[in-house]
Order: structure tokens, then sequence, then C-alpha cells
């Protein structure tokens, strides 16, 4: 059986691990409160597959020792168990994810471009010329299935998680299908078993025991200073990082030329 096309691509579809385990939660309420399930929820679930995500809002990882900090753990986890190097994420393709969303055609993709401008100026007003910095440190999973790279909670993700949910309004009042039973956790996905068919018959779960090493290593901090909103299945860019269908730049004109000439 041939792969769905979402689970050839680098995007976290640990989202969907995630909403797995929200659905279940929503299930079990429903049996212990003796609420009938609506006659619809068949055919919401068939729309739903209908509208899988296939784009999403990046910030990618630019900072080269979070980068190389990552590389060291796959190396090391690869010296212990080489079948899990089909699993690991290109460092090119490191980055945190805002937001998924579907979008269905050149029409879509042009109204999301706009709702991306959009959401620049709202979010520039919400920092009001101070910086977000993400400070990486310590590693996780979901289900053992991906391991990631957390992000230390304090004021500045509680400031991301609010640039999140101004996004997901703005896209979702352009009729965006955006977030959709998504609770927002970001993260810096690294490893996952969905990256190769063959290596899911292989490999059930990854053993925690590989990174133990690195449970609480500190990796360094990523300003935010762009967004990206990238494709999960067109062909990603030489460097390694995704199809962008359009970017905003947040910060100085100095800091734009910069990271302009990077990427």
């Amino acid at each position: 059986m041939a792969e769905m096309p979402f689970a050839n691509t680098d995007i976290e579809d640990e989202f969907a691990l995630h909403a797995t385990s929200e659905l279940n939660k929503e299930k079990k309420r429903k049996r212990t409160t003796g609420k009938e399930i609506p006659e619809g929820s068949e055919r919401n679930k068939k729309k739903k597959k209908q509208y899988q995500p296939n784009y999403f809002i990046s910030i990618p990882i630019t900072n080269p020792e979070i980068t190389d900090g990552i590389r060291a753990v796959q190396d090391a986890i690869i010296q212990k168990d080489h079948r899990l190097s089909k699993a690991m994420v290109r460092c090119a393709s490191l980055h945190v994810t805002m937001l998924v969303m579907h979008l269905s055609g050149e029409e879509e993709i042009g109204i999301a471009v706009d709702a991306l401008s959009d959401s620049k100026d709202f979010v520039e007003d919400l920092l009001k010329g101070k910086t977000v910095d993400l400070s990486f440190q310590g590693i996780d999973h979901f289900k053992n299935e991906v391991g990631f790279v957390k992000l230390t909670e304090n004021d500045h993700t509680a400031v991301l998680t609010e640039i999140a949910e101004t996004m997901k309004k703005i896209f979702q009042e352009k009729g965006i299908l955006a977030g959709e039973g998504r609770a927002f956790k970001p993260h810096l996905t690294f490893m996952k078993l969905s990256k190769s068919t063959q290596l899911r018959k292989e490999v059930k779960k990854i053993d925690a025991s590989l990174y133990e090493d690195f449970k609480n290593q500190y990796f360094g901090d990523e300003v935010l200073h762009r967004l990206d909103l990238c494709s999960m299945l067109k062909k990603k860019q030489p460097n390694g990082y995704y199809y962008c269908e359009s970017s905003v730049f947040l910060g100085s004109l100095i800091e734009r030329h910069v990271f302009t000439l990077e990427n």
C-alpha cells in the first residue's frame, strides 16, 4: 500500500497524533456522560479527510548553535540504532509550526498570502518593538513516534501563543480552513517514524533511552524574525527548506537583509 502524501512530507504529523488524542478524550467524555454522538459525525470525519492539511505557517530555525546541537543528537541516536537514520529531519528543514491549513488551489493560496501579509501588522503591533526570543532546551516525544526539542515556557512563549491565535483568527476570517481541532503546542521536531513506511514496519516505538544523555540539554535561542507560508507537498528548495509561497519579516531593515541573504 502506498504512503499517503501527508506521510511523505516533513511537516509535523504529531499534530495529527495530538488531535487523535483529543478526539479520544471527547469520545470518552461522551461515553461517560451518556450523550449521543451526533448523527453527522461520520460525515464530518469524511469531510475532515478531504481537507487534510497541505500548507503551514513556519518559523524557520536559522541559529547554527541549535542546528548543530540537533545534528549531534541525531548522529548519537543513529550510532545506537542505524535504522532511525530514515526518521531524521534534515537540519535545513527544522522549524516551529505556528498553524496548519488546507488550501485547495491557487485562489486560496492567494488568499492565504494576503492573510499572512495582514498578520504582519497585527504581530508587530503586539510586539511593540520587542523581540520574541525562543529558547530550546530538553527533549520529549509524542507517543514515542516523534522526537522533538522542547520550547522553554516563559513570557516569550506566551506571546508566541497569542501570535498563533491571532493568525488563526485572521486566516479563518478570510475563509481559510486553518487550525481546525489542533491545539497549539510549539516544539521543534527532529525525528519521526512517519518519514518512512518501511521504517514503521521495523520500528513501532522510539526507545527514549537512545537520547537519554541529551534529555535536558540546552540547544540555544532563536529570535522570531520571519514567518513563512510553506507547502507540505511541493518540492523543497535546493537548501532543503520547504517551498515558500510567501514570507513576512519582523524587525529592522538590517535584520531583514541579513536573514534574506542567509536563506
